[in-house]
């Protein structure tokens, strides 16, 4: 079973423009912990007092879950992480040769040498080590194996696989992990960037190569296009994968909103997983489907995720969604005046942009 490790206070925080207050912050973690992360890494120390104060009442919840820190890999953000108390850190290194070049001018050996430094003062705290890969969609495999083989001799137990600008496609995200996770030493953690889109499903290609874990963030908030989405990565392990996932309808639903309002990032209507819209049939061939199997034009109950089920009338309706609305309002209803009152419905929406409430339609039925 894969492990999510959800990153809305570290990295969705990072998404420009966006700030949480402490009682945000508490509320996520919470309902991340409800709805089904099995991990959330909850800030970055090394920011400072308020931050650290911040992740010291997260670490008081005492939830039932692992909390992680964000870390470069240096003794300094090292300290302040031990000082929140902290189960898990990730420590995180620059990997391409672009990003060595500007954070360590080139010297690998001087990287390496500082990460097992760090690693080893991690340990001797009894914390959980994983190491970041900062653009390893961008590294030398030769370097990323050697990183790998550093780790595990020194004791860490996870290398996160950063595609830090986004750049991957789920077939060469397969053929990456799957050469990394072949060498059968940490386990390899998803961390997807969405700046073309395939955030999420990039994480899944990792998980089907045998990636063991995945960063997401709630409704995929993160830097520029953001990341994988933790709604859409937990709805594709519990029915892609058939994972045993018991999902919180009600705190899914909730912490959706939360993350919405604090980050004032407004959720379109056909988002996937909770848009408001993505259970609402207009089309006739749909509708008509949904009314005689729940299953025809659905891959999931809207119940799941704390939605509705609905049947728009619109420019596309038929019959069949006229005569459920009339027949739940008690208008006993002909098949032939429906069949004529069509062209009518669909005018008075095409000239006004909007859809017809159910007791608009029964008084054009009456009326008709």
């Amino acid at each position: 079973m894969a492990l999510i490790n959800d990153t809305t206070l570290r990295d969705g925080e990072q998404a420009p423009f966006v700030a949480f207050n402490t009682k945000e912050k508490l509320c996520i973690a919470e309902l991340l912990c409800k709805a089904g992360a099995d991990e959330i890494e909850v800030g970055i120390p090394a920011m400072g007092k308020k931050e650290q104060e911040d992740i010291k009442e997260i670490v008081a919840l005492k939830l039932p879950i692992p909390t992680m820190s964000w870390n470069r890999a240096t003794m300094r953000d090292l300290e302040a992480s031990i000082n929140c108390g902290v189960q898990a850190v990730d420590l995180s290194i620059p990997t391409s040769d672009v990003l060595i070049g500007v954070k360590y001018q080139g010297n690998k050996i001087k990287l390496l040498k500082n990460l097992e430094s760090v690693i080893n003062a991690a340990k001797d705290e009894g914390l959980f080590v994983c190491i970041g890969a900062e653009d390893a969609s961008r590294a030398d495999i030769g370097f990323l194996q050697d990183i790998l083989v550093l780790g595990d001799e020194f004791g860490a137990k996870r290398f996160r696989y950063c595609d830090t600008v986004g750049i991957l496609t789920p077939h060469q995200t397969f053929q990456n992990i799957s050469a990394l996770c072949s060498l059968n030493l940490l386990e390899i953690e998803m961390h997807m960037h969405n700046d073309f889109g395939m955030a999420t499903a990039n994480s899944i290609a990792g998980i089907e190569a045998g990636a063991k874990s995945v960063n997401t963030t709630v409704i995929g908030l993160g830097e520029r296009a953001g990341n994988a989405s933790f709604e859409q990565v937990l709805m594709s392990l519990t029915h892609q994968f058939d994972e045993p996932r018991v999902i919180d309808a009600g705190a899914l639903k909730k912490l959706v909103g939360t993350v919405s309002r604090a980050a004032n990032r407004p959720i379109d209507n056909n988002f996937p997983i909770v848009g408001a819209h993505i259970f609402s049939h207009e089309s006739g061939i749909h509708a008509n489907g949904m009314m005689k199997n729940q299953s025809s034009y659905e891959a999931f109950c809207p119940e799941e995720v704390g939605l509705l089920r609905d049947f728009p009338i619109g420019k596309h309706s038929g019959t069949s969604t006229l005569k459920y609305h009339l027949n739940s309002l008690g208008v006993v209803t002909d098949k032939r005046k429906l069949t004529l009152l069509l062209p009518k419905v669909r005018e008075i929406v095409t000239m006004r942009k909007k859809v017809l409430e159910p007791t608009e339609l029964k008084e054009l039925y009456l009326c008709s």
